[in-house]
C-alpha cells in the first residue's frame, strides 16, 4: 500500500509520518501534489485530483482494495498447498480504516472500487463494508472478485448492500480438474454461485478463467458456450508468474492463440 501511495503523491520514502493513519485522517492537507492549470473531470463530471493523473495524462479512477489475505482455496498458480504466512491482525486495515481510505480516494475522483483478496467473502464484516462503501458520494461502481465458494448464500445480501458488478473465478468445468487445481472440493458451489448471480439479476456475470496449456486449454470453447444462452462474459486470462507458483512458459497460452482457437472453431456449437 505504501508503494502505491508514494506513486500517486510523489512523497519520498520513507514517509515523513509514522503510519498510514496519519495520511488517512488528515484530509485537508494536499501533500506533494501540484495543482493543475485547469480542473479535470471524470465521465460523470466530478473533478479529479491531479494526484490521480499520471505523467501521460491518464486518469486513474479505479481502485482495488484487498480485504484479506485469507482464502478457502489453494490454487496451484496462486498459493502453495500449505498456505502463506498471514500478516498479524493489528497490521491489517480495519473496517473504519478501509472506509476512510476509500473515502479519500473517492473524494479525489475515484468512481469505481473493486474488492479482492485473498477471498473477500471470507471476511466476517464483508456486508457492513459493502454497505458503507456503496454509500460514498461519487462512487458509481462497487465490484467484487470472488472464487464463488461461499458466494451463493451471501449474494442476496451483498447485492442489497450495494455490490453492482461481479467477477467469479473458475478455471475448469470439470470437477476433478477443479479439485486438482484448487486442492479443494467445491466445483458445484462455484457453478451454483454463477447461477445464483444470474437469478438475482447480475447482467453480465463475469467469469475469470486462467488458461494453462495441458490443463484447461481444451475447454476454451466450452467456456465460450456458457455465454450463448446466459448473461455470462468469460474473461480468459494469461497464466502469469508469481513467487512459488512454478510458472513455466510452456504452460502459457497467449491471448492471440486463445482467440485463434475460438475463431477456428467458430462453429463449436451446433
Amino acid at each position: 500500500m505504501k508503494r502505491y501511495i508514494s506513486r500517486i503523491t510523489n512523497w519520498p520514502t520513507p514517509f515523513p509520518f509514522r503510519n498510514l493513519n496519519f495520511f488517512m485522517v488528515d484530509k485537508e492537507r494536499n501533500f506533494g501534489s501540484k495543482p493543475t492549470k485547469e480542473p479535470i473531470n471524470n465521465e460523470e463530471g466530478n473533478q479529479i485530483s491531479d494526484m490521480l493523473i499520471d505523467g501521460f495524462g491518464r486518469k486513474h479512477t479505479y481502485l482495488r482494495l484487498s480485504l484479506t489475505e485469507r482464502c478457502n482455496l489453494r490454487c496451484q498458480y496462486c498459493m502453495p498447498a500449505e498456505g502463506v504466512d498471514l500478516t498479524p491482525s493489528p497490521k491489517l486495515l480495519t473496517h473504519n480504516e478501509i472506509l476512510r481510505l476509500a473515502n479519500l480516494f473517492v473524494t479525489s475522483g475515484v468512481d469505481k472500487i473493486r474488492l479482492t483478496g485473498g477471498e473477500p467473502t471470507v471476511r466476517k464484516d464483508i456486508h457492513d463494508i459493502c454497505s458503507d462503501l456503496s454509500s460514498l458520494k461519487g462512487l458509481k461502481t462497487l465490484a467484487i472478485t470472488t472464487n464463488g465458494i461461499t458466494l451463493a448464500k451471501k449474494l442476496p445480501m451483498l447485492k442489497q448492500c450495494g455490490i453492482t458488478n461481479l467477477n467469479i473465478s473458475l478455471d475448469t468445468l470439470v470437477p476433478s480438474k477443479f479439485e486438482f487445481m484448487t486442492r479443494r472440493k467445491g466445483h458445484h458451489k462455484v457453478i451454483e454461485s454463477i447461477n445464483a448471480a444470474i437469478d438475482v439479476g447480475y447482467n453480465p456475470v463475469k467469469v475469470n478463467c486462467v488458461v494453462m496449456r495441458g490443463f484447461n486449454d481444451d475447454e476454451i470453447c466450452d467456456f465460450v458456450n456458457l455465454t450463448v444462452d446466459k448473461p455470462i462474459n468469460v474473461r480468459f486470462i494469461e497464466f502469469m508468474p508469481f513467487d512459488g507458483n512454478v510458472w513455466n512458459v510452456k504452460k502459457l497460452i497467449p491471448y492471440s492463440e486463445m482467440l485463434d482457437t475460438v475463431v477456428r472453431q467458430r462453429n463449436f456449437r451446433p
